[in-house]
C-alpha cells in the first residue's frame, strides 16, 4: 500500500506544471498532511528528489509547492520536525536547487522565505550556508598549511574568502585555529613529539593567526578556542601556556587581553588547570608592567 501511495505521488509530482494553481495547492496540503502523519515505510527522499526536475524548477513551480507544503506541514508539526523532515529527504542542504537559476541566490532565498512567513527556513538556510562556507575554508587552510605555502598568499585568499562569503570573525578565528592543528602530522603515542609539532606550528603560523585577531574580543576568542582544543585532546593539556606566551611573543595576543582571561575568563573548560599553569607567566607580565 505504501509503495502504491509513493508511486502515486511521484506521477502526480512529475506532472506538477499540468495542474492549476488551485489544484497544486491542494496536492501540496496533501504531501504536507501525508508527512505530518508519518506513514511509516513512505520514503521523503523519493518524494522531494522528483521535484529538482530542471523543467519544474525553472519555470518557479516547485517553488511556490514546496512553500506551501512547508507552511501546511508547519500548521500541525514544529520547525524542529521540518527540519528533520528535510534530512530524511537528504535535501536540508539543497534547497537553493528548488530555485530558478537566475534566482538562486542567499538574497532571493530569504526574501521569498521571510515573505511567505517562513523567517525560520531564513536563518536556518543561513546557518547551512555559513557551516559549509567555514567548512570549505577549513579544509582550502588545512591544505595549504600541509603544503608549507606562501603565508601571505593564504592571508590574502583567506581575506578574500571571507569578505564574498561574509563570515563572521569569531567564526574565522576558530577555523583558522582548527586547521592549523588539523595540518599536524600527530605522532602516535610520543607525548613529547606532539607538544613540540603543535608548537612549532604555532610560532611556524602565528601571522596567519594574529591577521584574523585584530581586536581584543578576537583575540580573547582565540584564547577560549585553544582552551577548548587543549582541554578536549589529552596530548596538548600541558601546552596551553606555551602556546599563549608564543602568541604574545609574535604580538598576536596582547597583555590585557592574556591578563583579562586569567582573571575573568568565563569557558570553564579545565579553567582552573590552565590558569595555574598560566600564572608564572602572568606573574611575569605584571612584574614588568610594574617596572614600567
Amino acid at each position: 500500500m505504501i509503495k502504491s501511495l509513493e508511486n502515486v505521488m511521484q506521477r502526480q509530482l512529475q506532472s506538477l506544471e499540468l495542474y492549476e494553481q488551485v489544484d497544486r495547492l491542494k496536492l501540496a496540503i496533501f504531501t504536507a498532511l501525508t508527512f505530518t502523519q508519518k506513514l511509516s515505510g513512505l520514503p521523503p527522499e523519493n518524494i522531494f528528489s522528483v521535484l529538482l526536475k530542471d523543467s519544474l524548477v525553472a519555470k518557479g513551480t516547485v517553488l511556490g509547492f514546496i512553500t506551501d507544503c512547508f507552511r501546511e506541514y508547519l500548521v500541525e508539526n514544529s520547525f524542529d520536525d521540518l527540519i528533520a523532515l528535510l534530512k530524511r529527504a537528504k535535501i536540508e542542504d539543497r534547497l537553493l536547487e528548488f530555485f530558478p537559476m537566475q534566482k538562486r541566490t542567499i538574497e532571493a532565498f530569504s526574501e521569498h522565505f521571510s515573505k511567505a512567513g517562513l523567517a525560520p527556513l531564513v536563518e536556518y538556510n543561513k546557518k547551512k550556508v555559513f557551516e559549509v562556507k567555514l567548512k570549505e575554508l577549513k579544509t582550502y587552510l588545512t591544505d595549504q598549511i600541509s603544503e608549507n605555502a606562501d603565508m601571505g598568499e593564504v592571508i590574502e585568499s583567506v581575506k578574500q574568502r571571507c569578505k564574498e562569503a561574509k563570515l563572521p570573525d569569531a567564526d574565522v578565528v576558530r577555523t583558522v585555529w582548527e586547521a592549523l592543528m588539523d595540518a599536524i602530522q600527530w605522532s602516535g603515542k610520543n607525548q613529547q613529539q606532539n607538544i613540540n609539532l603543535a608548537l612549532r606550528q604555532v610560532k611556524t603560523w602565528g601571522t596567519l593567526l594574529g591577521s584574523f585577531t585584530h581586536t581584543g574580543k578576537l583575540q580573547l576568542e582565540l584564547i577560549y578556542t585553544i582552551q577548548t582544543y587543549c582541554y578536549e585532546d589529552a596530548k596538548l593539556m600541558k601546552l596551553f601556556p606555551e602556546i599563549i606566551r608564543a602568541l604574545y611573543d609574535q604580538d598576536v595576543l596582547a597583555e590585557d587581553t592574556i591578563l583579562f582571561w586569567f582573571r575573568k575568563g568565563s569557558n570553564p573548560k579545565g579553567r582552573q588547570t590552565f590558569v595555574q599553569g598560566l600564572e608564572p607567566f602572568v606573574k611575569w607580565l605584571e612584574e614588568a608592567e610594574e617596572e614600567e
